[in-house]
């Protein structure tokens, strides 16, 4: 017979193990980390090298999966700019605040029933940072408020920004492109701010000067800095040396410069990263990229009888859609410090409004505030965690843009709850039901194989609905 003191010392002895396995890495100098969130504009879920795009290589942003943990499971909270951008910024449903799509002018906000900025008085992380004692700075796209007639929209100081540049989509300092650019005309107009004219493809270059520039001057205290680029947005415009390297695909002229520009934008990331390893910075600082929504799907596409760029595979949908292909997005962090290298979570079930409360656990913040997004951290440090809560989304109305394949053509709201994913209108109908661990590309809609599961999803879905428009 086996021993019994000799079984339940194994016992003790693995239990140790898996204990220490499962431990998070310390921060080992008790530093508060530099935090440096990289948000791209219009990239797909398989635009990268490393989330299996075929057509180019992208180093540089590879190098931080390599380097970092790497998710599959990423959700951005709309499939469209402004929505996303609140959400990930306040840590709460963006409808919560009367943003569910882009903002534009005051009359077409209006009659989408949105707001036509984010109010200042809204949670918002870099405040809670500057609180903390970090330098802030954004330096990008904004569209959070400002531009087309508005006028009157906080600038981002109000939100805890010590510094910023933005685009046509916002006020204060901001770089305007070419002349003949209707919204950047409509933007110099409303004045708020030093205004610089550039090219469009000269746009990213300078917000990455700008980053390296403030982390240069802060690098000996903790900081906070957004770089949301405003690639790889339409209209492509990239330097010609860069299009003419991709020849080969001048047969879709949309593709050609499309892949001109990310693999400008990789390079660009390179330059920012090479500058925190010769700064001294990249142990202790945590870098998060990750995308806004989907990639483009203009009619006009599917007119000329072109394949939008960008990809979005193996997913169904792009953006302006509430599939998979609109709100899944790459997402990858690095902290040599503390995150192992290589990682990759394909279980963690991450959402743009954790974001907030999580960097409030990993910077030792306290935030007195009514998150919708949970913290993640310790699925960021390493090990896989599991949500507390499902997930909604609503996409905008029927004045709204819709993608130009109606196959993406989504209900306006949307629930995951674990493997289950229901789509379904504000009226109760043109319900969809996918099982996603079964099928990732939403094709089977079992709605009435599992009317129970539609039952209860409906009505959690319905019920939140009601619950954000009670809150405007």
């Amino acid at each position: 017979m086996i021993n019994l003191r000799f079984l339940i010392l194994v016992f003790f002895i693995v239990f140790s193990i898996e204990s220490k396995a499962f431990q998070f890495p310390e921060n080992k100098n008790n530093d508060s980390p530099n935090i440096i969130f990289i948000f791209i504009d219009d990239m797909g879920y398989a635009d990268l090298s490393s989330y299996g795009n075929p057509y180019i290589r992208t180093p540089n942003i590879d190098r931080l999966a390599n380097q970092g943990a790497k998710f599959t499971n990423f959700y951005v909270a709309a499939p469209i700019c402004s929505p996303s951008r609140v959400g990930v910024m306040t840590g709460q449903y963006p409808s919560r605040h009367k943003i569910n799509s882009y903002l534009a002018a005051r009359d077409y906000n209006t009659k989408r029933g949105m707001a036509s900025f984010l109010d200042s008085k809204a949670p918002f992380v870099a405040r809670e940072m500057k609180k903390a004692g970090y330098a802030t700075a954004h330096f990008g796209k904004w569209h959070m408020g400002g531009g087309r007639d508005v006028d009157d929209a906080p600038l981002p100081s109000a939100y805890g920004f010590d510094e910023s540049l933005v685009s046509f989509e916002g006020l204060g300092d901001r770089l305007l492109m070419d002349k003949d650019h209707g919204l950047s005309e409509q933007s110099a107009k409303l004045k708020q701010g030093n205004i610089t004219w550039v090219e469009k493809h000269e746009r990213t270059s300078i917000y990455v000067d700008r980053a390296i520039k403030f982390i240069t001057e802060h690098k000996d205290e903790p900081l906070y800095v957004n770089l949301w680029t405003g690639d790889v947005h339409d209209p492509f415009r990239p330097k010609k040396k860069f299009e003419k390297a991709y020849d080969y695909y001048a047969n879709n002229h949309y593709q050609q410069k499309f892949l001109a520009v990310l693999h400008e934008l990789d390079l660009e990331i390179g330059r920012l990263l090479e500058s925190i390893d010769e700064l001294g910075l990249a142990e202790n600082t945590l870098v998060i990229f990750t995308s806004d929504n989907g990639p483009t799907d203009w009619q006009h596409y599917y007119n000329e009888k072109y394949t939008p760029p960008g990809s979005a595979d193996p997913f169904r949908g792009r953006k302006w859609s509430l599939y998979e292909g609109g709100i899944r997005e790459p997402f990858i962090v690095r902290w040599p410090q503390v995150i192992p290298a290589g990682a990759v979570d394909v279980t963690t079930i991450l959402h743009a409004t954790d974001l907030f409360p999580t960097l409030m656990k990993i910077c030792g913040i306290e935030a007195p505030i009514n998150f919708d997004g949970e913290d993640m951290s310790e699925a960021l440090l390493g090990r896989p965690q599991q949500r507390k809560s499902p997930l909604f989304w609503e996409y905008g109305s029927e004045f709204d843009i819709k993608p130009g394949n109606p196959r993406y053509r989504s209900p306006k709201l949307a629930m995951r709850d674990n493997q289950w994913k229901m789509l379904i209108n504000p009226d109760g109908k043109n319900v969809e039901l996918y099982n996603l661990e079964q099928d990732h590309a939403e094709i089977n809609n079992v709605a009435e194989q599992y009317r129970n599961v539609v039952r209860i999803m409906s009505h959690k879905t319905l019920e939140w609905y009601d619950s954000v428009k009670k809150d405007q």
